[in-house]
């Protein structure tokens, strides 16, 4: 069985060994730009890992597993353009580093190559891989649409946000456990199992993020926070802070939401203390726990001895360590 860190070595090599085209340059450079700055491989990893867990071949899967890092990282290239981000990894973005133009186009052809690495699965479940990655592709697209929405939206409901970090975020998770678990020749329920495993903690994952950006501890992190305040983000804090005030309260709110050039840090101070008041972070860690545990128990339901499941509960704990 492998572990975690032997998956995402065999990726980081996989990825080196790839021979894109190189003309036209302005086309191809970034995207070995992008592929070569760095990142944790979690999720071409996640689909070694399920495909080793039934025995399959992790050699015929390597692909399959290249596709979906290539795919995330297309997300990312277009995301920086749409948030305007300079830094990536630490480094120059590619719209930064080229221009926006070069960036959607190269963002473009990596996910045309996405779907080609991932033709590359085995015949025998090729169609039905191919179908979870396309869905998938779509639902990570309509996430993204769904959080700009949100942007000039003065409430949005918990169902409505948790909706939207289910497709932007932890599909992607899960489509990497299911592809994976197809490629060793899980059975449907165990491949459903899996997606439903990486879905949850995925979305315990996200809610765990909005937590620390408001909670965390800055010399962790390495930012300030309340920065998702200062923007005016309507993460699963500020949405249960409206849901949960009292009419004075939520004119507050609503207030610092709409107030125009406001100092930051006055406004970060005075949400968190109206976030104490209502113990939002309370709220949000049990939503986080039930979330972690209804993903706990998906794997356990898993039809394979306990001793295949221990990577992936390792890697769960791994993922919720984070101190808040």
């Amino acid at each position: 069985m492998y572990t975690l860190t032997e998956a995402q070595k065999l990726i980081e090599k996989h990825l080196a060994n790839i021979k894109f085209p190189e003309d036209p340059t302005e086309l191809y450079e970034p995207v070995h730009y992008i592929l070569s700055i760095g990142g944790k491989r979690i999720r071409p990893a996640l689909v070694l890992l399920a495909c080793d867990m039934f025995d399959g071949s992790v050699e015929s899967a390597l692909h399959p597993a290249t596709a979906i890092e290539i795919f995330h990282n297309f997300t990312l290239l277009h995301d920086d353009i749409m948030d305007k981000s300079e830094l990536r990894r630490g480094k120059q973005t590619v719209h930064v580093k080229w221009d926006d133009n070069t960036a959607i186009l190269s963002g473009d052809v990596m996910s045309i190559l996405a779907s080609q690495f991932m033709n590359e699965a085995p015949g025998a479940v090729l169609r039905g891989v191919h179908n979870v990655f396309t869905r998938t592709a779509i639902e990570v697209c309509e996430g993204q649409q769904l959080d700009m929405n949100f942007e000039n939206m003065l409430t949005v409901t918990e169902q409505q946000y948790l909706r939207m970090i289910e497709l932007k975020t932890s599909v992607l998770i899960a489509a990497s456990l299911k592809i994976g678990a197809m490629l060793g020749g899980a059975s449907e329920k165990d491949a459903a199992d899996l997606y439903d495993f990486g879905r949850d903690l995925g979305i315990a994952f996200q809610l765990q993020d909005d937590l620390l950006d408001a909670y965390g501890d800055p010399e962790l992190f390495g930012k300030k926070p309340g920065m998702d305040i200062v923007d005016n983000k309507k993460t699963m804090l500020m949405i249960t802070a409206l849901r949960d005030a009292n009419p004075e309260q939520k004119k507050a709110l609503t207030g610092w939401l709409t107030a125009r050039d406001a100092d930051p840090e006055e406004k970060v101070q005075a949400v968190m203390q109206l976030f104490d008041a209502l113990h939002v972070k309370e709220k949000v860690n049990r939503e986080i726990n039930n979330y972690y545990q209804q993903a706990l128990e998906s794997l356990n339901h898993l039809n394979t001895p306990m001793e295949r499941k221990t990577e992936l509960f390792a890697f769960a704990e791994y993922l919720m360590e984070r101190q808040n």
